[in-house]
This record gives structure tokens, sequence and C-alpha cells, in this order.
């Protein structure tokens, strides 16, 4: 630039000034914004343009991959400098090649994927969920908490009620105490050899127990015990691993624990960790159906199902018992990808003809087809039925699509499924292809709870008679129990061969310390206040003192028709998130963790009923 025209800018102003190598104040004014524009245009190309920082240096100065392998080598002529060049035009060409290669992998998605892809972007991006560095957990969304009524309970004014209550209490002290003197960190526990315990379901991360102890401890207000547990969390629980886990046991054990630890106590490293583990969950959903994996690498985002379900099937009970963890997710995020995905696997079943109303337990998450015809309301399907009355109460009883999905499958249930031994007995039995196998899981005893729970959203000429359906069932679940040697039920019984509600199997004696039939009982308590449910509850606390309890924490049991105990020297982690817990609530009041605002999850996990203004509309994933 000549010197000429930097010396008014470096001169004094002066506004009287004719002289015509000067400038007026107006024209220096223009001036440097004209040069600041074209500053700012230079550092906004370096700063912006792809690769601009390697190719500014290379183009304007020199200091390229060439230029500094020519400094190094003083020796190097014109055509190493070349060579060099062409290398540099190689790694262009190849980044275009994979831009190509990415862009023809989104051509092939649907119209539809593509544009909700863009729109959850965009939102991701509003909402500052995505970003240039990615989705970042740790900024996450303001939420105000607000602790829902009934997170703690008083004690009952009932003698022999506060009594009881406090036993139980004492277990999970016992069971707790156990965990951490011989297993701490580990999945689980083995109370007979006093060692930890592992399973493949949860991959590589540990602390199961842990996670799902923390509400538990929370609501019999072992608070100690509870900043423990949490301190734990926030250093140790980790999720970035090379591990295969169960989509289904993860989300419900940890991310409904954490849920659940967040909402009681207001600790925002449990809302943060939910998040994170459920974000890892999310490549689960990448099928063509949306339906998704059985079993997700956390690390590499690889999914499968598991190798003996049909046809390489997805499994009902596990695709279909995401909903409340998921709608929970997205409003604790702010990132409406979680609850997108758990309706879409309403929309796929919705598009599907079900046999006699009925839900087969397997789906193809390919082609979208069902596979073999197999219906049960115990393993493989129980907590699928269970979720979509508790999505509908969940949503403040808004989402009417879940209600209806609900009772009709209901109906088809107590149709097909539900017969009467000959003594009396209502059973739900499992259907395979059209024929009924007269057989009832431990599993299947959730659904006398369940049916009491959704009774009263029931048309009024039904919710008698489902009322009446739910106390069958518990009374049935009970025979279970008090037909055996040790007072506690196997894991699944007969109404065949001249037997009722009796294991005939050596592989169906089983007592892995399960909470379906005590879970039963309190809610029939809750809805009835018939003093047998906590009489039913009182017996089985004595059976498992009597046979489960064990120096080193309380074990499953191999037979329960034998007259001594054999432990199978497993403490499940259900034991101290549901068991337990259904327990302590069944000698509680009903204002502990009252029904108006909480809804359990199928591992007893309680999440806040979502209340909503008048204004919304059902349905709307917000």
């Amino acid at each position: 630039m000549p010197v000429a025209t930097l010396l008014p800018f470096t001169a004094t102003p002066n506004r009287k000034s004719a002289s015509p190598t000067s400038f007026r104040l107006t024209e220096k004014f223009i001036l440097l914004l004209v040069f600041s524009a074209f500053i700012t245009l230079c550092f906004g190309a370096i700063f912006f343009l792809p690769d601009s920082s390697k190719l500014l240096s290379g183009v304007f100065f020199h200091s390229s991959a060439v230029e500094t392998n020519t400094r190094t080598n003083p020796d190097s002529n014109d055509s190493g400098s070349a060579a060099n060049d062409e290398k540099v035009l190689a790694k262009i060409r190849k980044d275009h090649e994979k831009a190509l290669l990415e862009a023809k992998d989104t051509l092939q998605k649907r119209a539809e994927e593509i544009k909700q892809d863009i729109l959850l972007e965009k939102e991701k991006v509003a909402k500052g969920i995505g970003g240039l560095g990615g989705k970042d957990v740790n900024h996450l969304p303001m939420v105000e908490y607000q602790r829902p009524p009934g997170a703690t309970g008083h004690e009952p004014s009932d003698p022999e009620t506060k009594q009881r209550r406090t036993k139980i209490k004492e277990m999970m002290k016992h069971a707790w105490d156990s965990y951490r003197r011989y297993a701490w960190g580990s999945n689980e526990l083995r109370p007979v050899s006093k060692q930890g315990h592992s399973s493949n379901l949860f991959g590589s991360i540990k602390g199961a127990t842990i996670v799902d102890a923390l509400d538990t401890l929370y609501i019999m207000e072992m608070f100690e015990d509870f900043e423990v547990a949490a301190d734990w969390v926030e250093k140790n629980l980790d999720f970035n691993m090379n591990a295969e886990v169960s989509v289904f046991e993860v989300n419900i054990r940890f991310v409904g624990g954490l849920l659940s630890a967040y909402y009681l106590s207001g600790k925002e490293v449990f809302r943060r960790k939910a998040v994170e583990l459920g974000e890892k969950l999310l490549p689960a959903f990448k099928t063509p159906t949306g339906i998704p994996w059985a079993l997700l690498n956390l690390k590499s985002g690889i999914g499968r199902n598991w190798p003996w379900a049909s046809g390489g099937s997805s499994i009902l009970a596990e695709y279909g018992t995401l909903h409340l963890e998921f709608m929970h997710l997205s409003k604790l995020s702010g990132n409406p990808e979680f609850a997108q995905k758990v309706m879409n696997i309403r929309k796929v079943l919705n598009r599907l003809d079900k046999p006699q109303g009925l839900y087969p337990n397997y789906l193809n998450p390919n082609s979208g087809q069902w596979g073999q015809h197999h219906v049960s309301v115990g393993g493989l399907g129980d907590s699928f039925y269970e979720y979509l009355l508790k999505a509908w109460l969940m949503s403040d009883r808004s989402d009417d699509e879940g209600k209806k999905l609900y009772y009709d499958a209901l109906q088809a249930i107590e149709t097909n499924l539900m017969r009467k031994s000959s003594s009396g007995l209502t059973y739900i039995a499992e259907w395979k292809g059209g024929l009924l196998e007269h057989k009832m899981g431990h599993l299947t005893c959730f659904a006398g709870g369940m049916i009491a729970l959704g009774a009263d959203g029931a048309p009024s000429d039904k919710t008698g008679h489902q009322m009446e359906l739910a106390a069958e069932i518990a009374r049935t679940c009970h025979e279970s129990y008090a037909r055996t040697a040790l007072k506690l039920g196997p894991e699944a019984f007969r109404f065949d061969g001249g037997v009722e509600a009796i294991a005939t199997r050596q592989n169906e004696k089983y007592f892995i310390l399960r909470p379906e039939v005590i879970e039963t009982y309190m809610y029939m308590w809750r809805f009835t206040h018939d003093p047998k449910y906590r009489e039913w509850g009182w017996e089985a606390v004595q059976a498992l003192e009597q046979h489960c309890k064990v120096e080193g924490g309380y074990s499953g049991l191999r037979d329960v028709y034998a007259t001594s105990p054999n432990h199978d020297d497993v403490q499940q982690s259900f034991f101290l998130a549901e068991t337990l817990k259904y327990l302590y609530l069944l000698f509680s009041d009903d204002d502990h963790l009252p029904f108006e605002h909480w809804v359990f999850n199928t591992e007893a996990h309680p999440l806040p009923v979502l209340k909503r203004d008048k204004t919304d509309s059902p349905n709307e994933v917000e």
C-alpha cells in the first residue's frame, strides 16, 4: 500500500484541512470499515473453510507438509517437493471419496428417515444438545427440580405393622451390609461363598446392586448408606467400555435406578449418568424397523439378538419395556429422540395383525413380522403389558393410545389365556400356535397387581370384574407358595396331570428371591386394605428369614419342595430393588410413594407422573 495512503491514518485529524492529500473523517471511517471487513474475511476463512488452516498455511505461508519436509532435508530438490504435493492431493482425494461414500449411505435411507434425521439434528442444535463438539451430557438443559410427594413416609400407627416394617428395614440392612463387606463394586453378591458375582447381562458395567438399591435405601431413610452409594456412582460408574450388554436389563436396572434416585434426591449426578447411558443405548434402534436389538456393544454400537430367539427376533418384553424410562430421558435431557424411538415401536406394532388380539413374544426387527406364535404374560412377554398401562398412568392419563392398547390386550388375555382349575383357581396359561400350555410362571404373578392398578380406568361396568380377577390371581399365586415345603414359590407351576399350582419339573422348582407375588400383595393391599395380603406378605418374610438368610446375605434356593434348603449362592440385585421395597411398602401407609404421583418401572424404581397442562395434546411427543 503507498505510504501517502497511510498518512491520513497517522496524522492528527483536522476537520478544517482542505489539502487534497488528506482524508475527511467520514472517508477515514469508511476506509477503516473496508479494511476491518477484509481482515474479518481472512480470519473467517481460516476458521471456517474446510481444512482451511492447512490450505492457507500451504498457499499463503508455505508452512505445509511440503515446506516442513524441505526445511528438514536440505538436499531435497524440486522433484521431492512435487512428490509431497502429490501426497497432499492424494489425501484431499481420499477425504472427498470418504465424504461421497457417507453421502451415498445417507441417500440409501428412506426419505422419511432422512427427514427425521435432519429434524432431530436441527432440534438438538436448537436446544444446545449437539453442536460441533457432539453430545455433552455434562451440559444438560436446566431442569427445575421438584420432588413429588411421598418420597419418604410416616411410621405406621399400628404397633404390629410398625414392627413388621422395621423388620423389613433390618433385612435390607443385612443384604446391603453384606454386599458392601464382600462384593462392593461387583454387580451382585454370592452370600454363601462371600464374594462378588457378575452376570453377562451387564457386560463390563459394574455396580448393578448399588444402582438397583439406591431408591430403596432412600425411601427406607438409610441416608448414610445412600450417600455412600451416590459417591460410588459419581466416582466409579463407567459406561465407556468395549462390552456387550442386555439393552432391557441395563435399561430397567441402571437407567431406571439412576432416574429414580434423581427424582428422589435431586442429585444431578444421577440425571447426568442416566442420560449418558441412555445415549449409549440409542444405537440399538438402528434396525430397518426401529425395533431395537436385544444386545448392544456400548463402544461399537453394533447390536444383535439372542441366538436362541425365534428367527433372530427381538423379544416383546424387552423392546416393549423401554417406554417409561425413555420418556423421562427426553424430559431430563431435552432430547426428543428418546421419546420418538419408543413411540415408533408402537407404530410398528399397530401395523401388525394380532392373532386373536394377542401379541406374540417374537418380532423380527428386519422384516417387522412376527416370529413364532408364542404368547405369554410371564417370561418373554410380561412387562410389555405392564408398560402399556403405566405409560398411560405416567402421562397423567393423557396417553389415550397406551390406554386403549392395554385394555384391548387385557381383554384378549382374559378370553384366550385365563382359565380356572377344577378346584377354582384362576391362572393365566401360555399360548403356542393356538394350543394352550396350562403352566403359569412366577413372573406371571405380577399380573394380579397390574390388573388391580388398571381396574379404575376400565369402563365402569368392568372395574369390579377386573378387581375380582386380580384377587383370584393373587390367591392362585399364594397357593403356589403355600403348597411347597419351604413356603416360597417355584419358578413355574402347572395345572395338568392331576396337579394344581405345583411345579412338576425339576428345572421349575427353584426360587431366586423373585418379587412378583409380593408386588401383587402390595397393590392388592393398597386398593382393598384386606388384611390377608399383609398376612401373606408376612408369611413370605418368615420363609425368607428361615430358609434364604445366611451369614453373608440372602440366597436363592434350588428346590422349594425339598425339606431343607439348598442355596444357589446368589443375592440378586432385584432382591434389594424390588422384593424388599415392595415388602416395605406393603407395611407402609398409602401416602408413601402414592400412586397418583408415582409409577413403578418393572424393576420397582419409582418414576413421577408427568403432570401436563390442560392445553397439552394427548400423545404429543414434546
